[in-house]
């Protein structure tokens, strides 16, 4: 066992028993590059990452490579999930060098960690070869080498970040939804071409803004999705990507980010138009999480490898003979009509992955068809489960399954959340400081990034929404509270990492989305929010400020701000500020919060049972009856005590 026995990460562990001498990123292995006067290799990648598995078994399980590596360099291990920040500052170098990124990621560096050559997926022979040419320049002409690190980092520093403006405007909106359409896929739904990510945040922009047409635009790619391979027909869940630009083959890994993002945009998407579609995945991915991604300790796990028995996507896909084995002949060639299961298959080895493109009429048959599949499925061997609990994906995910638990009923989801929150609470925050991962209750050694702060922020703020239970509210208030005071970049915006953080090469700054909502974005939603429940003007001109680059990014770029569009689209309604007072159990205080969230209205803000937050000050009982108060920057309309009557002021309420 090499240096990374004692790791937390699981990615680390699986490279534990490596013949290579991997260290974990930090000053021991900068000291060791230095004693031994050798460059860093550092491989950054993630547990769920199929080209990650190839490259290990390749190279780093085989003798020869490990003994290059281990002779000529110190080799560092990185977990993207863990370190975004080490993540972000070398893929930035990366793709400026190589002009492309991915994982695994292969960066040679001086022993400072100034990057001066840098890869992605190296097959074992280009990679041997690589080892002794970037070992031999290092030998032979180091100042070259030296040149070029010092020459990327100086590049990289003078990057500019993108201009800002002023909160975007109605047409800045128009504008931004004027470039989605023009890449828009309208026969199969989603942006550009393959492969295709599930583009989640643009969806909640779509959904919010609401005029055509975003609608349909939102409806074709949330049902393309669903009724796809993305999809997990039998145990719900979306892989992490399309490799084909018709979602039917997907890359299978799961991602706990992807699965929130989506199950809070199709709960959304419910509510909007009452889709069947729509509910079912709500559910069907909620209880997948419930039932596959908690950890002992209340949280949910990070990902579901690609991978099992080595195999991609072998969990998943089935042959025309499987399904029969599994059902019988009649059911099994029905299955396989259903599903799209065809002996030419639609992926390797005759193999088909399972599409559900128009719902058969004998609803009862397919749901007893699969569950029967999911049985049979349940005996296969399954993928590995990358358990650590990321901060800011938890966030997320508390956020999702908190409205989906209020607007379907389900306490389950709602208690979950809860819980998962209480151990965000318990292990990962300390005061006002956030730890970013933890496994097996005990907390890793990486301090919280931007997105952590934010997304889990937003995801205490979106809990106390649906229960009104305050402390939720003030841990909200803590986190942002310390984005305001260790994040900001002096014009407006926020670096990714804190001030009184780890120092890199360069300090990441990225507000774009990516998988997740940018940093900078997720904060801007946070604070709005936040805002709004406490009048405060200094949580509302950061978030307005952070809404700087989206005006810069509509015109071209819309879909990598798709989250700051969503977060405008709220400022922009007010947002609505709703105030419910009257006692949580109180069958009447509950009718009135149900009115609340099934108005639908853009980045709307619920303060619900009887005080402790500076919105609900004043807002009192009508006539000895819970009553709720609509309002905008604390200034409320007349009070309502029926349902009926809060879901028509909420319908004028949202107008830009």
């Amino acid at each position: 066992m090499n240096r990374l026995k004692d790791a937390t990460s699981p990615y680390l562990l699986q490279h534990a028993d490596n013949p290579v001498e991997w260290f974990e990123w930090g000053e021991e292995a900068f000291a060791e590059a230095r004693r031994r006067d050798v460059p860093l290799l550092v491989s950054v990648g993630y547990s769920a990452c199929h080209w990650c598995h190839v490259m290990a078994h390749e190279s780093f399980e085989d003798p020869e490579t490990a003994r290059m590596m281990n002779e000529r360099f110190v080799n560092v291990k990185v977990d993207r999930e863990e370190r975004p920040d080490v993540d972000a500052v070398y893929m930035n170098a990366t793709t400026a060098m190589t002009g492309q990124g991915g994982w695994p990621m292969t960066v040679f560096a001086t022993p400072e960690g100034h990057p001066f050559y840098t890869g992605t997926y190296f097959p074992r022979q280009r990679f041997q070869q690589l080892l002794a040419g970037v070992s031999r320049a290092w030998t032979e002409q180091r100042e070259a080498v030296l040149a070029q690190g010092s020459q990327v980092v100086t590049a990289l520093g003078e990057s500019a970040e993108l201009p800002r403006g002023p909160l975007p405007t109605p047409p800045t909106l128009e504008r931004a939804l004027d470039d989605l359409a023009r890449s828009f896929d309208a026969a199969r739904g989603g942006f550009g071409g393959a492969p295709k990510f599930p583009p989640s945040m643009v969806l909640e922009f779509l959904l919010r803004h609401g005029t055509p047409p975003a609608p349909a635009m939102a409806e074709k790619t949330l049902s393309a999705m669903a009724r796809g391979g993305i999809y997990d027909q039998l145990g719900g869940g979306f892989a992490r990507y399309s490799v084909d630009a018709g979602w039917v083959v997907p890359h299978f890994e799961k991602m706990l980010y992807d699965n929130a993002l989506l199950l809070r945009v199709y709960a959304h998407w419910w509510r909007s138009s009452g889709s069947p579609l729509a509910r079912r995945v709500v559910m069907e991915t909620a209880d997948w999480l419930l039932r596959e991604m908690r950890t002992p300790e209340g949280g949910f796990a990070s990902a579901l490898d690609a991978d099992s028995e080595g195999v991609e996507g072998r969990f998943y896909v089935w042959t025309p003979a499987q399904l029969r084995e599994a059902l019988g002949e009649e059911r099994g060639a029905w299955a396989a009509s259903v599903f799209e299961v065809t002996d030419a298959g639609t992926f390797e080895h005759g193999a088909s992955v399972l599409q559900l493109l128009e719902d058969p009429p004998d609803r009862a048959m397919l749901d007893d068809v699969r569950a029967e599949l999911l049985t049979a499925r349940s005996a296969r061997v399954r993928p590995g489960r990358d358990d650590k609990v990321v901060a800011a994906w938890n966030g997320l995910a508390i956020a999702a399954l908190a409205e989906a638990g209020a607007l379907f009923d389900r306490r389950d989801y709602v208690d979950a959340a809860r819980a998962a929150a209480e151990l965000l609470a318990r292990t990962h925050l300390d005061g006002a400081r956030l730890v970013r991962t933890s496994r097996d209750g005990r907390a890793g050694a990486n301090t919280g990034v931007l997105e952590d702060y934010a997304d889990v922020a937003e995801g205490f703020l979106a809990l106390y929404g649906v229960t009104g239970e305050v402390r939720w509210f003030e841990r909200a208030g803590a986190l942002l509270d310390t984005v305001l005071d260790r994040f900001p970049d002096g014009s407006g915006g926020f670096y990714d990492t804190a001030d009184d953080g780890e120092t890199l090469f360069q300090r990441p700054q990225d507000s774009t989305d990516g998988a997740t909502p940018s940093g900078q974005f997720a904060a801007a939603g946070a604070l709005l929010s936040y805002g709004a429940l406490t009048g405060s003007a200094r949580h509302r001109e950061a978030a307005e400020a952070a809404l700087g680059t989206v005006s810069t990014l509509a015109d071209r770029h819309a879909r990598f701000a798709g989250w700051g569009l969503a977060v405008a689209e709220a400022a922009l309604a007010g947002p609505v500020e709703v105030a419910i007072t009257g006692a949580l159990d109180d069958p009447r205080t509950t009718a009135l919060h149900r009115a609340a969230l099934m108005a639908g209205v853009p980045g709307m803000v619920i303060a619900l049972g009887d005080g402790g937050v500076p919105l609900m000050e004043g807002r009192g009982l009508v006539g000895g009856l819970p009553a709720a108060y609509v309002c905008r920057g604390f200034t409320c309309r007349m009070p309502v005590t029926s349902p009926a009557d809060l879901a028509k002021e909420l319908r004028d309420a949202p107008a830009h």
